[in-house]
This record gives structure tokens, C-alpha cells and sequence, in this order.
């Protein structure tokens, strides 16, 4: 019997994304990606012409990361390992569309912190650039309302069965256009 996260992988990861926004050719921030469970489908949906940026703090993760995509034959991801730091080592406009999954909730990030990774993602997101936030542990109104006062507009609420812990869950994914 297959469980949840092979499941995700083997088909549902990318079906839920392409429904979020993410489309061939695209170029993608996963910010604290974990061990890519949005990265790798992603990475089969914007295929050779697009790049998946993966970001995050535990090098643990991320070497999980490139085992799982060099084994699917992955080539468009890099890895990018911060120090916790807010700050995004890219070009300004240079990313289609940003992810930012179960990560903005207080546990990682103080109100003030969340404000300056919001600016960080506005910054390199390009002109009607695609933010898309599951915010796990969050009220929806609260979260919305503090995207917007940081000059994203809010697009669309999806409900959809995500992965969280290697297991589905109903979760709400929020996207935001710059």
C-alpha cells in the first residue's frame, strides 16, 4: 500500500501545484523547502526550461534534497542554505513565483520578521510575480491582511489536501500577486 508522501510524489504534488499557479518554464523560490516536498514536483512541472531555488537552513535537509532529485533525475534545482538570516541571495525581480509553506507562522518568525521576509520575497519576485502561502498554524484573515499591508493583493483561497509531516491534511493556500 502506498503512504501519503509516495503518493505525493508519484502524481498529487504535482496535480495541487499546477491547480496553485506553477506552469512550465517558471522560476521558483521554495523558501525552507525542508527536504523538498514541494521542490521536487514542482521541479517536474517547470521542467528543463525553469529552476527551483531551495532554500533553507538545515544542510541535513537539503543534502535529503539533491539525494531525492538526483534519483528522479532532477536537474533544475539548486540549493541555497541560509543562516536563519532574512535575506535572499537573488536578483531583484528575478523569481515567478515563491512559496512560502508552513514557514511563516511566530514559531520561526517574530511579526517583525515576517515584515522583512515579506519585503525580501516582494523584492525578488518579478512584476505580477506569484506568492503562494499554506499558513499552517495561522488565522487566514490575520495573515492575509499582513501580506497585503506589505503591497502584495490578494488573489485566491484554495482548499486542498497538502502534505504536512509526511501526511495529507486540509490545509488553505493562499496566493498573493505582486
Amino acid at each position: 500500500m502506498e503512504t501519503d508522501i509516495e503518493k505525493w510524489f508519484k502524481e498529487e504534488g504535482e496535480r495541487v501545484l499546477k491547480e496553485v499557479g506553477i506552469k512550465k518554464a517558471h522560476t521558483i523560490l521554495d523558501f525552507g523547502c525542508g527536504a523538498g516536498t514541494y521542490s521536487l514536483p514542482a521541479a517536474k512541472i517547470v521542467g528543463e526550461e525553469g529552476r527551483i531555488f531551495a532554500l533553507d537552513k538545515s544542510r541535513v535537509k537539503l543534502n535529503e534534497l539533491i539525494r531525492k532529485a538526483e534519483s528522479a533525475g532532477l536537474e533544475n534545482i539548486r540549493i541555497m542554505e541560509t543562516s536563519g538570516e532574512l535575506k535572499i541571495p537573488l536578483r531583484e525581480r528575478s523569481i515567478d513565483v515563491v512559496l512560502l509553506y508552513d514557514i511563516l507562522h511566530s514559531y520561526y518568525f517574530s511579526l517583525s520578521g515576517r515584515r522583512k521576509l515579506l519585503k525580501e520575497v516582494y523584492r525578488v519576485l518579478k512584476l505580477d510575480g506569484l506568492l503562494s502561502v499554506y499558513p499552517e498554524h495561522m488565522k487566514l484573515k490575520g495573515i492575509i491582511q499582513e501580506i497585503e499591508k506589505t503591497n502584495f493583493h490578494f488573489e485566491k483561497k484554495y482548499l486542498k489536501a497538502l502534505i504536512h509531516e509526511d501526511r495529507y491534511t486540509g490545509a488553505h493556500v493562499l496566493n498573493f500577486r505582486k
